[in-house]
């Protein structure tokens, strides 16, 4: 398994140099404590725990898997001993009120402890993940007690979380949710259904889990509008608020999967289990939507991490592999053949691995800005602001950097030829972890359906044109991230991200021209806005940061010239060989839905 290593100068160079956190942690209440020297001693801490006990634990998660014993899930040997070190170290409510058991520090300082942690051992990361949308779901939707009881365990890391959705009659369409809720005198609910495909859903890890269950309340509405939200766990508190009786939430079984096989997922059974509502009745879905977009931006974030990982594997294979010259000449004539990193297609899978992680990586902590706003603000104005920005970025976040992460991870395998193959270098098990990264929490499909159809269609563009402007204005020097005085050398850029600017304006209001006549326009084109969107926010990320590059260059960052010119050189790689699929993408949302549409369904095959 590639031993990974956290890029530290990396993260820093997005966090503190380009975004300048510190300003922007200045207008959020949590900001203050998050000092210079405190953001640097939670990145060590967080490194070292992520490469000293998390990675060495990947492998053996996958060799291992989870087991079902007696109706307990057993994780993998280490898993738990990780994760209470991970609870004594304080990280599990780093990023969540004081008031209940919290560190207090903003959401975006944990994203970047998210990354090193799904870079590290991404199964072992589905466990506090999970709690994460769960904290977040209680906090914002929870009355004070709920948040008393739950939120604090939550946060404290002594009980975990899960989400409930899926149902096997239903994932995406959660209108048809069966589950039901009858009312009890107390003024709780009886919850009885069964879910599918519940990550977390059950472990050995605590002692408790705590479920956030879809289900639907008699006589309520019917599709989503008649769906309410639940907090329903493994184990009722007691008066003290401890672990106390079993509350008939049992696991019905265990899937065996492609990948991530050390995190459990789970049929789970509601059997007359005991549940109380969050938030209104029938309200459930917006609530849910707190916790899903929690997730997707999660997700995406695991699909860059993905890329890192396997980038990092194959980088080190191709400096020590020796095969055949260098077509130019011996770059090495004292060894019986060149490296393969002296070969120009190899170059180009690296690279490409590099961009599309590092690009990842300044989007995810740009999205995290937005969400401080969203959690941490008590500017109401600026709350509403952050999540319309946020419900644009988000699909496209979840989609594209799952599919290039994806993309990445298979790279990274076909660096090592036949030994990527073999499951002792570790490289196919990132490609099988990363796989379900465009599945769940929303599939690329239905991401792009969400982008093109919500946010473009219903939404008006509000979002987009706000985007698409803050992207203009940069190409006009007027950036709140760069000075604008690098311009001479990012012509070619600033001339590329202007066009596409345009031309990603003409596209939008093609399209929605083009649904007015046939709704078919909208599934047709989706796939390909959503990677054609995808392309062009990574491309201003990259060409932001090559003038960040120039600029730090320009002011004399002689220790640090070799990453900086590297940094500049890879957005030319980018710029070059990556941006031009735009093009491709163009041409198939303008071919229109007739040669999808017109082939009979009885006609697809003769058999």
């Amino acid at each position: 398994m590639p031993e990974y290593k956290t890029p530290l100068r990396d993260m820093k160079f997005v966090f503190n140099e380009l975004l300048n956190t510190q300003e922007h942690y200045k207008k959020i209440p949590e900001g203050e404590e998050a000092t210079p020297d405190m953001v640097d001693a939670i990145l060590e801490e967080s490194a070292k725990f992520s490469e000293e006990v998390l990675s060495p634990l990947n492998q053996v998660g996958d060799k291992e898997g989870c087991k079902l014993v007696n109706g307990q899930v057993i994780t993998p040997s280490g898993f738990k001993a990780a994760y209470d070190q991970f609870v004594a170290g304080g990280w599990q409510g780093m990023s969540h009120p004081v008031e209940y058991g919290g560190q207090g520090l903003p959401l975006s300082l944990g994203v970047l402890k998210s990354e090193m942690i799904s870079a590290a051992n991404w199964s072992w990361g589905m466990y506090p993940g999970l709690s994460m949308g769960a904290m977040n779901t209680v906090y914002l939707h929870g009355n004070e007690e709920q948040k008393k009881v739950y939120l604090t365990k939550l946060t404290e890391g002594a009980w975990t979380g899960s989400m409930c959705l899926t149902e096997p009659q239903c994932g995406t369409d959660l209108g048809q949710v069966k589950t039901k809720a009858e009312t009890n005198d107390d003024g709780s609910y009886t919850i009885t259904g069964t879910k599918i495909f519940i990550s977390a859903g059950d472990h050995d890890l605590t002692d408790n889990i705590v479920h956030i269950v879809l289900a639907r309340l008699p006589g309520a509405p019917k599709g989503t509008r008649g769906i309410s939200l639940f907090i329903v766990p493994k184990f009722l508190p007691d008066a003290q608020g401890n672990t106390g009786e079993f509350n008939n939430v049992s696991v019905g079984s265990l899937e065996e999967k492609m990948g991530i096989k050390g995190s459990s997922t789970c049929v789970m059974n509601f059997d007359a289990s005991k549940g109380f509502l969050i938030g209104a009745p029938n309200k459930g879905l917006e609530c849910m939507f707190t916790f899903m977009n929690t997730a997707r931006i999660g997700t995406g974030l695991q699909g860059c991490a993905a890329a890192e990982l396997s980038f990092q594997g194959a980088l080190r294979y191709a400096k020590d592999r020796l095969s055949m010259r260098s077509l130019s000449g011996k770059k090495a004539p004292d060894k019986v053949a060149d490296p393969i990193i002296v070969h120009p297609d190899v170059r180009r899978m690296l690279l490409t691995q590099k961009a599309f992680a590092e690009g990842g990586r300044a989007m995810i902590y740009y999205a995290a800005h937005k969400a401080d706003f969203l959690i941490n603000s008590e500017d109401e104005a600026a709350q509403v602001l952050a999540d319309d920005d946020l419900g644009f970025l988000t699909p496209i976040i979840k989609a594209f950097l799952t599919e290039t992460g994806y993309e990445a991870a298979n790279l990274g395998m076909q660096v090592f030829g036949g030994h990527g193959y073999i499951k002792e270098w570790g490289m196919e098990q990132i490609v099988r972890d990363t796989r379900i990264s465009m599945l769940y929490e929303g599939t690329t499909g239905i991401q792009a359906l969400d982008l093109l159809g919500r946010k473009i269609l219903l939404d008006k563009g509000t979002a987009f044109r706000r985007f698409s402007k803050e992207l203009s204005q940069y190409c006009k020097g007027k950036s709140t991230y760069v000075t604008g005085k690098k311009r001479g050398k990012m012509k070619p850029m600033i001339s590329d991200l202007t066009w596409l600017n345009r031309q990603w304006n003409f596209v939008a209001l093609r399209l929605v021209f083009n649904a007015m006549r046939n709704k078919d326009e909208v599934g047709s084109a989706s796939v390909d806005f959503l990677m054609y969107s995808g392309y062009i926010v990574m491309a201003y990320f990259w060409a932001m940061m090559a003038e960040k590059a120039y600029e730090q260059l320009a002011n004399g960052a002689e220790e640090d010239k070799d990453f900086y010119r590297a940094k500049i050189q890879t957005a030319e790689f980018y710029f070059a060989r990556i941006l031009p699929r735009t093009k491709t993408h163009y041409a198939t949302m303008m071919a229109g839905s007739k040669t999808l549409m017109q082939i009979e369904e009885e006609h697809f095959a003769f058999v």
